[in-house]
């Protein structure tokens, strides 16, 4: 007979995050709920206020339960209690695994009985210092390393985060547990042939494209796309799906000085049922980022049918599989010979078919399972 186990999770980037860290908290609380439906789901937000994705799981969860801050000077200091007064709440349940879904626990969670799990999607803070400000580097390096250390088991989201994990807190390979990520079922799914239309027409998509997609930062490195464009004998254009930082500029200031301006779209706040469809119009994806945890995109990609190029240097090829194309994140003239090469109709077929096959394994109930697991050894703990 199964234990019905009591799964508490940090529920901020599940509640107020659109993307990255919020899909993943989303995703995991969702799919325990989906494949574990008898355990008791305890979701702690900082604020009331939640985005419409997450109201969706609690709408059609009716056995997750939200805990927010009671005392009202931890209601005032929300982030204070996340990190210091949540234990109090904690401490009042029973037998409870606390999940950090986000690279984080409260630094208090020792003083409760709880036994918890810390979610590390990378450090790139330490391993690429110059793309974060001192200060942030300071905290998330306090922060990550002490739920490492306070954590009875920790998650990472692939052999390269653990090896960082390793290198960099001291922390024994042992308690760590590499679990990949997965990604939306939409994704998955066919998209019918009016919603492609629609969406092609509503941001005025050209009939063949090359898409980007990712916050548009100087660790993502977009700008490498723009620099083969030139280079490239058919002329497709760029299509770049993500939130606008200051690198953006640069970017788009590259794509002028190298006279492809008109064949490089940049779309910011495009909402997550359009993402799909961008998907399955395009020609190429392209992920020439210079360092990630894992690399979701890429996944999603791979599973709406698109070939993939990404670059070699952290852990895309063990999210892409063989099949991908890899390039150095610094090599416009290998990212141009790869677009070309997909170009060939049996080429790109067998790199399609033998990376759908790849990412099975990224499966939703592979995941599920595996955190199950997970939960089970901290309680045997």
């Amino acid at each position: 007979m199964n234990q019905t186990l009591t799964i508490a999770f940090d529920g901020k980037r599940a509640a107020n995050n659109r993307t990255g860290l919020g899909n993943y908290s989303r995703h995991i609380i969702n799919l325990l709920v989906k494949f574990f439906p008898g355990n008791n789901y305890i979701v702690f937000l900082p604020k009331e206020n939640r985005n419409p994705q997450f109201e969706e799981i609690l709408k059609n969860n009716s056995q997750i339960k939200t805990i927010l801050p009671q005392k009202s000077f931890w209601k005032k200091f929300s982030s204070l209690w996340r990190t210091y007064g949540i234990k109090n709440e904690i401490s009042e349940i029973e037998n409870v695994i606390y999940h950090g879904l986000s690279n984080e626990l409260p630094l208090t969670i020792k003083k409760t009985k709880a036994k918890s799990i810390v979610t590390l999607h990378d450090l790139i803070f330490l391993k690429y210092p110059k793309f974060y400000k001192f200060f942030d580097r300071k905290i998330y390096t306090h922060k990550f390393k002490k739920a490492c250390e306070n954590a009875d088991k920790i998650i990472a989201v692939s052999e390269c985060t653990k090896r960082d994990i390793v290198e960099f807190f001291g922390i024994n390979p042992d308690k760590i547990t590499v679990i990949y990520q997965g990604c939306d079922k939409v994704f998955k799914s066919t998209i019918p042939q009016d919603v492609l239309q629609n969406v092609k027409q509503k941001y005025n998509l050209p009939d063949r494209f090359l898409l980007n997609v990712g916050s548009i930062e100087e660790r993502k490195n977009a700008a490498l796309i723009v620099k083969a464009l030139p280079l490239l004998k058919e002329k497709l254009p760029l299509v770049i799906v993500g939130k606008r930082t200051k690198y953006t500029l640069k970017v788009e200031k590259e794509a002028e000085r190298l006279g492809v301006k008109n064949r490089v779209q940049i779309f910011d706040k495009v909402p997550f049922e359009d993402l799909a469809p961008f998907y399955h119009l395009c020609e190429v994806f392209i992920y020439p980022s210079r360092y990630e945890g894992f690399g979701i995109p890429i996944i999603e990609a791979i599973n709406c049918g698109v070939p993939v190029i990404a670059a070699t240097g952290s852990c895309l090829e063990e999210a892409g599989g063989p099949d991908c194309l890899y390039v150095s994140p610094d090599d416009e003239n290998a990212l141009a010979l790869a677009i070309e090469k997909f170009s060939d109709k049996d080429f790109r077929q067998r790199a399609v078919e033998k990376s759908q096959e790849y990412v099975k394994r990224f499966s939703e109930e592979n995941q599920a399972e595996k955190i199950m697991e997970c939960y089970k050894e901290v309680i045997k703990g």
